[in-house]
């Protein structure tokens, strides 16, 4: 195990080009459109053109409007780089969620919400930049708020001009130099935790990529068995496992709450940027160490999940595409090569024999 006198760790694979992170087709009720406000503002615009309502997970989604989660995906260079992302992605516990968690649309209603995309992206050289909000959103039946499936989203491709002086006035999401004054942050039996789910997500990790370059399972979780998904499965995999068994330095872990990210049934977070995760209340007192359930969430695959996010550990870091199996089964090869809980999930079917 990796010592922890401060903590250091030693949460699609991510496309350069937009076009590969299309999301698979197929019905939905939601149309997405992005319009620009001002210079680095972008309105994302919901819309429920189904025949009954819709009680669309707004937590941790494109819709949250607290936390500083990535909401739309930008690219420069006339769509051939993507722009870093600078917030944190987050890994919610998906029972005991609230009405507050979501947004009810009725038929035919529409949500806006403003997003200031320099706050969240580093615009300051400005330029061109194509944006898009793509991915499948978790939903409630109504009345409740368990979760019942998923529907996917795709906007259209918007292409903005960004003046970088004045993106560069624009005040960031998060604070991103309070890591260099965080002392060590886990201690007594949070510490002792966070080190027994290291060495089981080590485990769990290091079985996965076993068995990905065998190519088990990967045409339920990945939709292929070639040879550069196994290879790129199994690589993220032993990256993960050597960073949770100590040998790499490549992520920091925290027990406190530095950025905030710790709202409602948020288990853990990563800051991509800083390759910096957090651990939360919840995560220590919400989930079991592992468990045998299938599909089922403990603390080895949040940290795994985490990991994935992590750009140091393999890069580039992956995004939430989809959360749970039932979205993240319906992600194409390239999307859920992409997406952290494909990993965690894939993970715990190896151990679990799903």
């Amino acid at each position: 195990m990796k010592g922890f006198a401060s903590l250091s760790l030693a949460a699609l694979v991510a496309s350069a080009s937009a076009a590969v992170v299309n999301v698979n087709k197929r019905e939905t009720p939601l149309t997405v459109e992005l319009t620009p406000s001002g210079n680095s503002e972008v309105q994302i615009a919901v819309t429920n053109n189904g025949a009954k309502p819709v009680n669309l997970l707004s937590t941790g989604t494109f819709l949250d409007e607290a936390s500083p989660v990535e909401k739309v995906t930008m690219y420069s260079a006339g769509g051939s780089t993507k722009v870093p992302f600078e917030g944190i992605k987050i890994r919610l516990l998906t029972s005991g969620l609230s009405t507050d968690d979501f947004l009810h649309l009725d038929a035919g209603e529409s949500k806006t919400v403003t997003v200031e995309t320099a706050a969240l992206h580093p615009l300051t050289d400005g330029g061109e930049f194509e944006i898009l909000a793509q991915g499948q959103i978790p939903y409630a039946e109504e009345g409740s708020t368990e979760l019942a499936g998923n529907l996917p989203y795709e906007s259209n491709k918007l292409t903005m001009s960004i003046d970088g002086a004045i993106a560069a006035t624009v005040a960031k999401a998060i604070d991103l130099t309070k890591r260099t004054v965080l002392g060590s942050s886990c201690t007594g039996s949070k510490l002792s935790s966070v080190r027994t789910a290291l060495s089981n997500c080590q485990r769990l990790a290091s079985s996965a990529a076993s068995a990905a370059s065998s190519g088990t399972k990967l045409d339920t979780y990945f939709k292929s068995t070639s040879s550069s998904t196994r290879s790129a499965v199994s690589g993220r995999l032993r990256a993960v496992a050597s960073d949770c068994g100590g040998s790499g330095s490549a992520t920091s872990t925290n027990c406190n709450d530095p950025y905030g990210g710790c709202s409602s049934n948020v288990l853990a977070y990563t800051v991509p940027s800083l390759n910096f995760i957090t651990y939360c209340n919840l995560f220590f007192s919400a989930l079991p160490d592992l468990t045998t359930s299938c599909h089922a969430q403990d603390k080895a695959t949040t940290v795994l999940h985490e990991e994935t996010h992590a750009p140091a550990v393999y890069s580039p870091g992956t995004d939430d595409l989809a959360y749970g199996y039932s979205a993240s089964i319906r992600l194409s090869t390239s999307q859920a090569l992409n997406n952290a809980d494909s990993f965690a999930l894939y993970a715990n079917a190896i151990y679990a024999n799903c």
